[in-house]
C-alpha cells in the first residue's frame, strides 16, 4: 500500500509580510470598540516583531456566516492571490468564520498559496499539519454555535409573534412613520396618495395607468423619485398593513449560514394581529381590491 504523503508549503523566509484579520458582527458600541482595540493590538504586534513587515489590517463588521458579503475577508484574499501576504494573524477561529465549508474552502486555499495562518487564541498554527484536523474540528464547533444561536433568536421570535408582538420596519413605508413609542402613524400626507392608488384601480385603472397617471402629476414616491414601478403600486395594493393589519413571518431566514430570506410558503405559522395600528384603507376597499387581483 502506498502512503499518502501531505505536503504544507513552507512559509520559512527572513522576512515575512504579515497581515491581521479583525472582524466583529454585531454594530453595539462594544463591538466597535473591540474592533478598534484589535487593530491597534495587532498593527502594534506586527510592527514591533523583529523580520516582520506590516502586510495592513483587514478589519469589518459582518457575520461569520456569510463570506460574500465580508468585504474586508475578500479584499485580504486577492491580496493573498496576488502575493503580497505570508503571514495572516486573526484572534480566533470564529473571528475568520463559523460556516465550515467556505472557511475550509478559504484555509485550503491560503495553505496552497503557501500562505500560514495563526489563531490566536486557539493557539494554532496552519503551517503544522498535525493541527489541521483540530482546526477543521473546531471551525465546526464554531458553526454549531453561530446554528444554536440562531435557533434561539428564532424561538424568541416565535414567542413574540404569538403574544401579538411585532416589530415593523417604517423606513419607505409610505404613508406612516413612527411615534416616539415606536408606534406606527399616519402621514397624511402620504395616505392620500394610498388613497388615490387604490381609487384609481377600483376606478379600473391597471399599473401601468396608475404609474403614468402619478408620473404626469409629478407625485413622487416615498424615496422622492419621480418615477413609479409597477411592482411598487402592486406591493401598495396587497399590504395589509394599509388597513391596520399586520401579518407576520410571511417571509423568514432560511438558515443562519445562507442567510437567505425566503417566502413562507407554510413552513412556519404566519401571525395575524388586527387593529394594530390606525388603518388609511377601510377593509372593504382593500378586500375588493385583493377580489379585483385575483379574479
Amino acid at each position: 500500500m502506498n502512503n499518502i504523503v501531505i505536503e504544507i508549503p513552507s512559509t520559512k523566509k527572513e522576512v515575512l509580510r504579515v497581515a491581521a484579520y479583525c472582524r466583529v458582527s454585531t454594530a453595539y458600541e462594544e463591538q466597535q470598540t473591540s474592533l478598534n482595540s484589535q487593530i491597534q493590538y495587532y498593527t502594534d504586534y506586527i510592527n514591533n516583531r523583529e523580520g516582520w513587515i506590516f502586510a495592513g489590517i483587514y478589519s469589518e463588521q459582518a457575520s461569520g456566516t456569510c463570506f460574500d458579503n465580508r468585504t474586508a475577508f475578500n479584499r485580504m484574499m486577492k491580496d493573498c492571490r496576488a502575493g503580497k501576504i505570508d503571514y495572516i494573524i486573526t484572534k480566533s477561529i470564529s473571528r475568520f468564520g463559523r460556516n465550515t465549508l467556505p472557511f475550509l474552502r478559504s484555509f485550503n486555499e491560503l495553505i496552497g498559496l503557501g500562505i500560514t495562518i495563526y489563531f490566536e487564541m486557539e493557539r494554532l498554527d496552519s503551517s503544522d499539519w498535525r493541527m489541521l484536523k483540530i482546526i477543521t474540528a473546531a471551525a465546526a464547533v464554531a458553526q454549531s454555535e453561530s446554528e444554536s444561536k440562531s435557533a434561539n433568536i428564532k424561538w424568541g421570535i416565535q414567542r413574540s409573534f404569538e403574544k401579538g408582538h411585532v416589530k415593523l420596519n417604517h423606513t419607505n413605508f409610505l404613508g406612516y412613520t413612527k411615534d416616539e413609542n415606536g408606534k406606527l402613524v399616519i402621514v397624511e400626507e402620504e395616505a392620500e396618495i394610498v388613497r388615490l392608488i387604490y381609487d384609481l384601480y377600483l376606478k379600473g385603472c391597471g399599473y401601468r395607468k396608475i404609474k403614468s397617471y402619478l408620473e404626469k402629476n409629478g407625485i413622487k414616491t416615498v424615496t422622492g423619485k419621480v418615477e413609479w414601478s409597477t411592482s411598487t403600486i402592486d406591493r401598495i395594493l396587497s399590504n395589509e398593513k394599509y388597513i391596520g393589519t399586520v401579518l407576520s413571518q410571511k417571509s423568514y431566514v432560511e438558515n443562519c449560514l445562507t442567510h437567505k430570506q425566503v417566502k413562507n410558503n407554510g413552513d412556519l405559522p404566519m401571525y395575524l394581529i388586527e387593529n394594530n395600528h390606525e388603518a388609511i384603507i377601510s377593509k372593504e376597499i382593500f378586500d375588493e381590491v385583493q377580489r379585483r387581483k385575483t379574479s
